[in-house]
C-alpha cells in the first residue's frame, strides 16, 4: 500500500522524500514497479475492459447486477460485487429512475370498466394480458405525447404511437399497431387507467369488436397500472433526461430507436431473470404461434421515408 502511494503521489513529490516520510527504501520502490502485475491484477484490468464495453452497449445505463450478467453469458467467472467494485474503480454507475407523474384525465362522463386485473402482473403466456397509458415528452416544438401497449408477459412493447395531441386517436394507433403485431387475442385482458382516451366510446368499440375484455385501473391509484408506469420511467431516465432537447422529428426518431432497437431486443429486465423481451419469449417458446416468427414490427420510423414517425 505505502509503495502504491508513492506512485500516485510521485508527480507532486520527490521520490526521496516520500519513501522517507513512509519508511520505506527507494531500491524497495524500484523493485515493486519492476515486479509484473499479480494474476489477479491482471484479471481486473481484463475485466474493465469489458464492463466499459457492456455499460457503453446499454447506452450508459447498466449496474453492476446487468453488466454481471453480460459478464456471465460471455464466458466469465465472476461475482456481482467483484464487478460493483470494478465499476466504481471505473467511475460507471447504472442511473436511476426519477418519481413519474401522472397525464390521467379521469374527470369525464364515459363508463369505467372494473379492475379485472387487481395487480396481478405475472401472466403464463403472451398475449393474456396487455396494459397501456399515456406520457408526456418535451421538445423544442412544444409537447409530445407516447401511447404504448405492453405485454405483460414480457413486459415487451407490442404497440405504440406518438402525436402533439393527446386525444382518442393517438391510443386508438397504438391499439392498431399491437393488433397487426399480435392478431391472436381470444381472452385478452386490456388494463389501463380511467383516462377520457381509453374510457372513450371509440376506444370501447375497437375492444369489443377485437373480442378483448376491457380493465381499468382504480381511481387515483397508479399502482394498479405500475408496469407501464416503470416502463414511462426507465425511457425517461435511460434516454430522455440524458438527450438534448430536440425537435418532434428528432425526439419520434430517438424513441422508436430505444424501443425497437435497444429496449424490446437486448435490454435486460430483473423481472424476467435479466433477459430482453424478445429473448424471454424465445426462450419460453409457447403462446406465440409454434415455429412462425412473428410480422415485422409495425414501428414510428416505418411511417415515412425519412423514419420519423407518424405525423401529426
Amino acid at each position: 500500500m505505502r509503495f502504491r502511494f508513492v506512485e500516485a503521489e510521485k508527480a507532486h513529490y520527490p521520490i526521496r522524500l516520500l519513501c522517507r516520510c513512509l519508511s520505506v527504501s527507494r531500491s524497495g520502490f524500484y523493485a515493486w514497479r519492476r515486479r509484473a502485475p499479480s494474476p489477479r491484477a491482471q484479471e481486473d484490468a481484463r475485466l474493465k475492459v469489458e464492463i466499459a464495453a457492456s455499460h457503453a452497449a446499454s447506452r450508459r445505463t447498466y449496474g453492476s447486477p446487468r453488466i454481471h450478467r453480460d459478464l456471465v453469458e460471455e464466458g466469465h467467472r465472476v461475482s456481482r460485487k467483484r464487478v460493483a467494485r470494478l465499476m466504481q474503480e471505473l467511475g460507471l454507475e447504472g442511473r436511476r429512475k426519477r418519481r413519474f407523474r401522472t397525464t390521467t384525465d379521469s374527470r369525464h362522463g364515459f363508463p369505467v370498466a372494473p379492475n379485472l386485473l387487481m395487480r396481478d402482473f405475472d401472466v403464463e403466456a403472451p398475449n393474456m394480458a396487455w396494459v397501456t397509458d399515456i406520457t408526456y415528452i418535451a421538445t423544442l416544438e412544444g409537447w409530445l405525447y407516447l401511447a404504448v401497449i405492453l405485454d405483460l408477459f414480457s413486459r415487451r412493447v407490442v404497440g405504440y404511437a406518438m402525436s402533439d395531441r393527446i386525444d382518442r386517436s393517438l391510443v386508438l394507433e397504438a391499439f392498431r399497431k399491437a393488433l397487426l403485431q399480435r392478431p391472436d387475442v381470444r381472452d385478452l385482458i386490456h388494463h389501463s387507467d380511467r383516462g377520457s382516451q381509453f374510457a372513450s366510446g371509440d376506444y370501447r368499440k375497437a375492444l369489443d369488436e377485437a373480442k378483448i375484455t376491457c380493465s381499468m385501473s382504480r381511481r387515483g391509484d397508479c399502482w394498479d397500472n405500475a408496469v407501464v408506469e416503470s416502463f414511462f420511467g426507465t425511457l425517461k431516465q435511460e434516454l430522455l433526461y440524458e438527450l438534448p432537447l430536440q425537435t418532434c422529428a428528432g425526439t419520434r426518431k430517438a424513441v422508436s430507436e430505444y424501443i425497437e432497437d435497444f429496449y424490446n431486443v437486448r435490454r435486460r429486465h430483473s423481472s424476467l431473470d435479466y433477459q430482453s423481451p424478445v429473448e424471454f419469449e424465445l426462450k419460453k417458446g409457447k403462446g406465440l404461434g409454434g415455429s412462425a416468427p412473428e410480422p415485422p414490427f409495425i414501428s414510428e420510423r416505418g411511417k415515412d421515408p425519412e423514419g420519423l414517425g407518424l405525423t401529426s
